[in-house]
């Protein structure tokens, strides 16, 4: 335990051990990953850098780093490596914790330490994001990285190195925002500005914000909105600067939700630990608990950024991701500077309780001899036991055993679980139907691919290696039909239940159904 606790080489291995399986074994989701992948692949065909279409229509609404990485994937292995792409979701999740855990080391103990990362590592939001193919967790990194370069620079402990400091602060800022968008420089922004006030040191604001921090940004942007114009004149630029900047933050037309929504995403967004962070962090307010510039300073990102991000219209759980760190963290600082009460222990037995629910409720699933799987169950197996060891520590009021024991658990059965995958990958992605599809094409010599009411089926091009034709209901009836035959169609099963139209014209007619799809083979 201590050989694990000094050596971060190797707990950071065990921790991207624990995850490899996931990225080996998965599908792409097509939600947003086939969508990356076949913007990325059409911007490979068109020979663009800055600006990118998704089949043909303007796609301003993501910075172009995440889309380099993945098109340089693709000429990389020559086609698109899920394993590679996944690193660059978990590795900058690795950093994130590796400069939360710089950052505290003078102040908290190896155990406070190890059971800060466990429970980032844990938390339901930051894991899953690190999990999928976005750019958030790329954000999320380079918001830490700046915020960490200003505190070193106001607290002197930029020395011997200032002026490279003062260059690195508007790089890490740029490429927060080149990474996912305006997020990326309005955390460090408004976090620094309110540190400031509170610190009466707003006249200071120059040392971070000004001539030199000023140049970099806009000569960074200035290349990026340049590239822009060249590439797509000023319709793209006005739809990156504008549409996707300002429509969304007054009136957008994206996840608009209404002033409380983080207040209620949080409970499950930091699962299963936001009931231990959220009593903590109410208690150490209550108890004027802050009385050092780091603990203000958490604080000031962790609540400035929540109350900015509320005022926003478009607003979505994992935008709260670059919080997440400062939550956890501040949570631990205050751990060891208070006499916890009882029932900040049972903050944490709730959710150790419910692990301990998690093997009986497998075991009594009515779908338990449909869907079990031997990895499931050992899964379950640890999540059980960890939950039982987990309780007697905090029966004890160890904390940080407790949550080290659970966080390991955790883990344990992520890696488990993950062997389970490719019995269930039909569920994640639809690379197994479109093989069906294919095969179907193959077998009748021609490869006309449709779908009818399934969102983001033009993605699937990534399989098919041809854009499947979008139709509407009327055009599966109609004598003057676009529909060419032999074909396949895909179909999304709600919109079968939804419309008996459908229902009506796949009767008789053979089906594949994977997950919640389907392709007919149509012959008429």
């Amino acid at each position: 335990m201590k050989r694990f606790l000094k050596s971060k080489i190797l707990r950071y291995s065990l921790y991207l051990l624990a995850v490899l399986p996931i990225f080996i074994f998965r599908d792409f989701t097509l939600d947003n990953e086939l969508r990356y992948l076949s913007i990325a692949d059409e911007a490979l065909r068109n020979g663009s850098i800055f600006t990118f279409t998704n089949h043909g229509i303007i796609y301003a609404d993501k910075p172009p780093l995440y889309l380099w990485i993945v098109m340089a994937g693709k000429l990389l292995f020559g086609t698109h490596n899920l394993l590679f792409l996944g690193m660059f979701s978990f590795i900058p999740a690795l950093v994130v914790i590796s400069i939360m855990d710089q950052w505290v080391k003078d102040i908290l103990s190896e155990n406070e330490r190890l059971a800060g990362e466990l429970m980032l590592l844990t938390s339901s939001f930051f894991i899953g994001t690190a999990l999928v193919l976005r750019m958030d967790m790329l954000m999320c990194m380079f918001i830490v990285l700046s915020l960490y370069t200003f505190f070193r620079m106001y607290n002197g402990t930029a020395n011997p190195r200032p002026r490279l400091l003062g260059v690195l602060f508007p790089v890490f800022v740029f490429m927060a925002l080149f990474s996912k968008g305006p997020i990326g420089i309005i955390v460090p922004l408004v976090s620094t500005i309110v540190f400031l006030y509170l610190k009466k040191d707003l006249q200071s604001i120059g040392k971070y914000w000004g001539w030199k921090t000023l140049v970099i940004l806009l000569a960074l942007c200035g290349i990026w909105f340049a590239g822009v114009y060249a590439e797509a004149g000023s319709q793209y630029l006005s739809n990156l600067l504008f549409n996707q900047t300002v429509h969304r933050a007054v009136n957008s037309f994206h996840h608009k939700e209404p002033f409380y929504y983080y207040f209620a995403t949080i409970w499950y967004s930091l699962a299963p630990w936001s009931l231990l962070y959220i009593g903590i962090l109410v208690l150490g307010i209550k108890m004027k608990l802050v009385s050092t510039d780091l603990e203000l300073f958490f604080l000031v990102i962790a609540l400035s950024t929540w109350v900015t991000l509320s005022l926003f219209s478009s607003k979505l759980a994992v935008y709260m991701l670059p919080v997440f760190p400062f939550v956890v963290y501040l949570s631990v600082l205050w751990f060891n500077r208070i006499s916890l009460p009882r029932w900040v222990f049972f903050l944490v037995i709730i959710p150790a309780i419910m692990l301990c629910l998690v093997l009986p409720g497998l075991m009594l699933s009515p779908y338990f001899g449909l869907t079990s799987s031997p990895f499931i169950l050992v899964a379950g197996l640890f999540l059980s036991l960890t939950g039982i060891i987990a309780i007697k520590a905090l029966s004890q009021r160890q904390l940080n055993r407790g949550i080290i024991t659970m966080g390991i658990g955790i883990l344990l059965s992520v890696f488990t679980v993950s062997f389970a995958i490719p019995q269930y990958n039909f569920l994640i992605g639809l690379h197994e139907l479109c093989d069906q599809a294919k095969n179907i094409s193959s077998r009748n010599g021609v490869a006309n691919y449709y779908y009818c009411k399934f969102d983001r089926a033009e993605n699937l091009d990534i399989y098919l290696g041809v854009q499947p034709q979008k139709l509407k209901i009327n055009d599966l009836f109609e004598l003057n039909s676009p529909l060419k035959s032999p074909a396949v169609l895909f179909l999304w099963d709600k919109a079968i239940d939804r419309s008996d139209s459908l229902q009506r014209f796949i009767q008789g007619k053979k089906i594949i159904k994977s997950g919640n799809y389907y392709c007919v083979e149509l012959d008429i």
